[in-house]
């Protein structure tokens, strides 16, 4: 019965990682393959030698705590503010989901337009309230930062969404009973809330850091890695040895698959014992 899912798994998840990690041994050029050789660990020597691997390294730890802790955040406060049941809470679900679900190609361009210098709409806003105009995507300073915001911006109601159903599922004699106590909404929100949703934070946290490491689409539409490389993530960096020495770009994808799942490997570590199973 789990034959043709494990035939999937098999042939699209297991083949490629073992091949990607074969290939990191050689020296692999696709535009001529002839020229391609057994290097053994030489490409990972030069990954852990190289200054512009430890740029992209930063920018992408650097973009991954900026989504998450903003993310989850915002997804947080919005779902306790969106909870309960209603009509125009309803609406707001759907308001704040549309972005999830629209092409990341149309968002970015979308945000291109709002960011631009000269002519983009937030500095409109921004010089009507008497504020300096910001460079945004065009400066090294503020690249990040924007690519940040515009991903924050997607994600938030998707993330906002789960949270609500992990509010809405908390036994409501539990609420009851805190009021009788005369509990306040903070304490009410740390000593109950919290705990019985930190299942589904888990789950977030732990999704978003993928996501997050993996991140390609957005910087490629938007920035392309610059300016001056401040937003050249891993994954576009390994992108950019796509064809000039596939063998190197595949030892810097077996790092970040090592990365992620290092990562992943603290969270339940760390974090696995204080989620609250009911």
């Amino acid at each position: 019965m789990i034959a043709p899912a494990m035939a999937g798994i098999c042939l699209f998840v297991m083949y490629p990682v073992v091949y990607l990690i074969y290939l990191s041994f050689y020296k692999y050029n696709l535009m001529n393959k002839a020229k391609s050789k057994f290097i053994g660990l030489d490409n990972y020597h030069h990954i852990f030698t190289r200054g512009d691997f430890y740029k992209a390294l930063g920018n992408t730890a650097a973009y991954t705590v900026g989504v998450v802790v903003l993310t989850m955040a915002i997804s947080l406060l919005i779902a306790v503010w969106i909870g309960k049941k209603g009509r125009l809470n309803a609406a707001l679900q759907a308001g704040i989901f549309t972005p999830h679900i629209i092409s990341i190609v149309s968002v970015s361009l979308v945000w291109l337009w709002l960011m631009d210098p000269s002519l983009g709409f937030l500095n409109y806003v921004l010089k009507a309230l008497g504020l300096p105009a910001s460079q945004w995507l065009q400066s090294s300073r503020t690249a990040l930062l924007s690519v940040i915001l515009v991903s924050v911006w997607q994600g938030v109601g998707y993330y906002a969404l789960i949270m609500v159903a992990a509010i809405r599922s908390i036994p409501t004699p539990l609420f009851e009973a805190a009021a009788l106590d005369n509990a306040g909404k903070t304490r009410i929100f740390f000593r109950i809330t919290l705990p019985l949703i930190s299942p589904q934070l888990f789950f977030v946290l732990i999704i978003m850091t993928i996501g997050s490491f993996k991140v390609f689409d957005t910087v490629k539409i938007m920035t392309g890695g610059g300016p001056n490389d401040a937003t050249n993530t891993l994954v576009y960096y390994i992108y950019s040895f796509r064809t000039t020495n596939i063998g190197y770009a595949s030892a810097t994808g077996v790092v970040l698959m090592a990365i992620i799942a290092l990562l992943t490997l603290l969270y339940f570590r760390l974090l696995s014992k204080k989620v609250y199973y009911q």
